[in-house]
């Protein structure tokens, strides 16, 4: 028999039973757009488990990685009977422990979760079927014994007002809103909760029916925002989407979606990236944000403060105005952890820097960076944004340092526990992982995130009024604010004129046919979040490429594989 020491035993974070199969990645998955929310298999091409069935087996995972939206991924698995039968971390997790939390609070459906230290967590990984009980964690017939505990309480302090919510007196919607809080903050060690001066929603986009029951369920019990409240971007053009032909058994739900969060007083602005819209977060205003490029971009560019709140914890958020008082609202939750320093080529242009906050997300999966090597670089806010979000793709953290370049690299940047060296060739390689595909391309997709009235000029500057080629489409998708401002400046104009067409609401993580063209197979993008997500979600091969890369596709049809010149 094959036991673990008392020290190696293991912690429950949401308890339950269960019984199954053992699937063990050794790399942190995001569930939305890494695991179809249908069947529970992976769908992102880059994992090495892509194509596994999660469906009724034990998971193991370091940690989760990625989109806020993974818990909204597990509640509709949950819903539909197809999620996992427990997961099985090697250290902290939020994101699909708050979807277990939310599924067992409001919806009965049980997930276990739990916690198990490094060497426990190995053992399990090299067994075949396991059973979880509140004792402990049996496998392969019981060769591998596993004890469990209760997570240690940390005890945490409500205020006044906080028992008030959690007794009902402020209402069920703000009582069961509160108990998600507690039991949060409870796995995260958080001692209190904090006030929040503002929140965004990322629960507002339709990845299936259970997004849209969590939402309706809180306004039926009377659920109302206490703060300013921004809304994600959505799954529909929320005024077009009839005229787009988008199938009403998709449009009217995601609809209906965005709409029970507008009753309940959230800001319709639709937009993944709130940071751009009129007065963004200062330095060090606690925030409760979800969505984890804007969350990353928040904690490293502008310096607020916020966790990578997942789904539906940003809305509880929202309405009780508390989030707890742990991770990246902390000093210590902020500082780096592991130095990544990037030796950039000379001539280097702004398609580096999704790069390198792709592979510093390889390099730092699970802790904060301090990156070096691009102090005397002058990265515009875009630049900042892409590297943020892609990095926000392959790590877990949230939020990141430039040395020489973000407000807190100086001090939180501190001295890191070790460094990562990314090379010229570490750079090429990643080029071409995320720019694989054939050279005639169908559709050239730009804002991922959202689109700034920069870029937008950008673009309809290097096209300089030609027509994109008639065998390819062009979209850019961006927020109403930055389309209004295009509108007034004459940018829109000159970018229709071109056949360029610019969508709202809609971000290219959440468009679906027939708004994205029905004929299209090769994607070209300049996000390297698409990049990474694209294949999955659409079953396209989606490519990286510069700028220039896209408006040359746009007027031709094609775009050469090859590295940017600065890199070849």
């Amino acid at each position: 028999m094959n036991s673990t020491s008392g020290h190696d035993q293991g912690i429950t974070v949401a308890s339950g039973s269960a019984t199954g199969p053992i699937v063990a990645l050794g790399e942190p998955l995001s569930f939305w757009g890494g695991v179809d929310p249908a069947t529970g298999m992976v769908i992102d091409v880059h994992h090495p488990a892509h194509g596994a069935l999660l469906a009724g087996a034990v998971v193991l995972m370091p940690t989760s990685r990625g989109s806020c939206s993974g818990s909204g991924v597990l509640l509709e698995l949950a819903l539909s009977g197809r999620n996992p039968a427990a997961l099985v971390f090697a250290g902290p997790e939020d994101t699909l422990t708050l979807g277990a939390i939310v599924a067992s609070e409001m919806f009965g459906r049980r997930i276990p979760v739990i916690r198990l230290s490094e060497a426990a967590f190995a053992i399990l990984s090299s067994a075949r079927h396991a059973t979880i009980t509140p004792d402990g964690v049996s496998a392969d017939d019981g060769r591998v014994r596993i004890p469990l505990a209760a997570a240690a309480d940390a005890g945490l302090r409500l205020s006044p007002a906080d028992r008030s919510m959690l007794d009902g007196k402020d209402g069920i919607a703000a009582q069961q809103a509160m108990r998600i809080l507690v039991a949060m903050a409870s796995q995260q060690g958080a001692t209190e909760l904090l006030d929040v001066t503002r929140a965004h929603v990322d629960g507002c986009i339709y990845a299936g029916p259970a997004n849209l029951v969590f939402a309706e369920k809180m306004e039926e019990l009377g659920a109302r925002v206490r703060i300013p409240t921004t809304m994600n971007a959505i799954s529909v053009d929320h005024a077009n989407w009839r005229r787009q032909g988008v199938a009403p058994e998709f449009g009217e739900p995601a609809a209906r979606l965005a709409d029970a969060y507008v009753r309940m007083g959230c800001q319709a602005s639709f937009t993944c990236a709130p940071y751009a819209l009129p007065e963004p977060p200062g330095f060090g205003e606690a925030i409760g944000w979800s969505e984890s490029n804007a969350v990353i971009f928040a904690n490293s560019v502008l310096g607020a403060r916020t966790a990578k709140h997942p789904d539906f914890l940003d809305f509880c958020i929202a309405v009780t105005g508390r989030a707890p008082r742990a991770g990246a609202f902390l000093d210590e939750g902020r500082r780096a952890r592991r130095g990544v320093k990037v030796e950039l080529p000379e001539g280097a242009d702004s398609a580096a820097w999704p790069l390198v906050g792709y592979l510093t997300g390889l390099a730092s999966p699970d802790r904060i960076p301090l990156i070096r090597g691009l102090a005397k670089t002058q990265p515009t806010r875009d630049d900042l944004k892409a590297l943020c979000a892609a990095f926000g793709t392959t790590s877990a953290a949230a939020m990141l340092h430039i040395e020489g370049i973000t407000p807190e690299a100086d001090g939180l940047g501190g001295v890191p526990e070790d460094e990562v060296v990314i090379t010229r060739e570490h750079l090429a390689v990643g080029w071409r992982k995320l720019s694989e595909g054939p050279s005639d391309v169908d559709l050239v997709a730009i804002g991922s995130p959202h689109a700034s009235l920069d870029e937008c000029r950008a673009f309809a500057t290097r096209l300089g009024g030609c027509p994109v080629a008639a065998t390819l489409s062009v979209i850019i998708t961006a927020g109403r604010e930055v389309i209004a401002a295009a509108q007034a400046d004459g940018t829109l104009a000159k970018l229709r004129q071109s056949g360029v067409e610019i969508i709202p609401d809609l971000c290219w993580c959440s468009i679906t046919r027939p708004v994205f063209p029905e004929e299209a197979k090769v994607v070209l993008t300049n996000s390297g979040k698409y990049a990474h997500y694209g294949p999955g979600l659409s079953g396209c091969a989606i490519r990286l490429g510069t700028l220039d890369d896209c408006v040359d596709a746009a007027l031709t049809g094609a775009a050469p594989t090859r590295l940017p010149t600065w890199l070849a």
